[in-house]
């Protein structure tokens, strides 16, 4: 199994309480550490009978180091979503930054996009890595400051789905009207979160804190989602 030790002492140094990422700091004093440490991978073989957990702690982990390498080597920006005159989202660009196979493990090129729908959406099938894998945006989860670990994965997506859910910014409930407002993961991969629950309200009242009257026939509005670079400014 692969070594997490690198990631995991990155994560720690330059990931605060909030999620947010001090990409200044870790271009100017170790600008080549985790590029180096993903370099390695590429001659390494892919254990074939490693275990979920195993998988799951891998392939999360592989995707958000390759997703910070990237921001690391284009910073400063402001977004993965880039803008045209300052106003006009370029989309195009936007895909290309998801659906390029230019990241190199076990001798295979993937994508982002190839790790998370055809890995851990499609072969692992487990809702809870959308509140773990990280775009590099404030609307995604917060960045968990430390790596993903085979033993503890489990523990650590439960977290990580009850850190989201209970998030006022992710997730909440307007009493006066009885809607839910929602981040828009909740949308995008509606089916996820239905292959393990009734209804999207039902999914998040099993990991709320509070006690609210949600049930499968409650009102779903979704949140503005904001692709602004999830960076730490100090």
């Amino acid at each position: 199994m692969l070594d997490f030790t690198v990631w995991d002492e990155l994560l720690r140094r330059y990931i605060n309480e909030k999620g947010l990422v001090n990409y200044a700091a870790w271009k100017r004093e170790q600008p080549q550490v985790l590029a180096n440490w993903l370099s390695s991978l590429q001659g390494m073989e892919l254990n074939s009978d490693a275990s979920s957990s195993e998988q799951l702690a891998l392939w999360i982990n592989l995707y958000n180091a390759f997703t910070i390498a990237t921001i690391l080597e284009k910073y400063p920006i402001k977004s993965v979503l880039p803008k045209i005159f300052d106003r006009i989202p370029n989309w195009i660009a936007f895909l290309w930054f998801f659906q390029r196979r230019i990241y190199d493990a076990f001798g295979k090129s993937y994508s982002l996009a190839e790790i998370e729908n055809q890995i851990l959406r499609q072969d692992l099938q487990e809702p809870r890595i959308h509140f773990a894998i990280v775009c590099a945006s404030v609307g995604c989860p917060l960045l968990r400051s430390q790596a993903y670990l085979p033993e503890l994965v489990e523990q650590q997506l439960d977290e990580d789905a009850r850190r989201f859910i209970n998030n006022p910014d992710k997730v909440q409930y307007n009493s006066a009207s009885g809607t839910l407002y929602c981040n828009k993961i909740f949308k995008w991969y509606r089916q996820d979160f239905l292959s393990v629950a009734n209804s999207i309200p039902e999914y998040i009242r099993s990991y709320l804190e509070t006690d609210l009257p949600l049930t499968a026939n409650t009102a779903i509005a979704y949140l503005y989602y904001d692709w602004s670079l999830n960076q730490r400014i100090s």
